[in-house]
């Protein structure tokens, strides 16, 4: 059985009575986010990204050269092909992604 202990409010308010235990007990911490950022890491994602990114590039030589006709072509291009290809890599990651 315990023992009761009363305790004025003027000196609950100054003086310590909690102990802390010398020994604290280990706790076990779980996380409900298992996501890393070393899963961006995905082969496939990277050769997308890599092809998108090197078409970009192309794009910009071929305007820096003079030859706007194909450069436009290329932004026509682009502007559907970007889109798709974030949103195609996105779904990719998350139907493969092992929560």
């Amino acid at each position: 059985m315990r023992k009761t202990h009363d305790i004025g409010f003027r000196n609950f308010l100054h003086q310590p009575f909690f102990k802390p235990s010398p020994n604290p007990r280990p706790f076990k911490a779980y996380s409900f986010v298992p996501f890393s950022p070393l899963a961006m890491l995905d082969p496939t994602i990277l050769t997308i990204g890599g092809i998108v990114l090197g078409i970009a590039i192309i794009e910009r030589v071929l305007e820096r050269w003079g030859v706007i006709d194909l450069s436009d072509q290329f932004a026509k291009v682009m502007r559907f092909i970007l889109p798709v290809t974030f949103y195609g890599a996105l779904l990719y990651f998350f139907a493969t992604f092992m929560f």
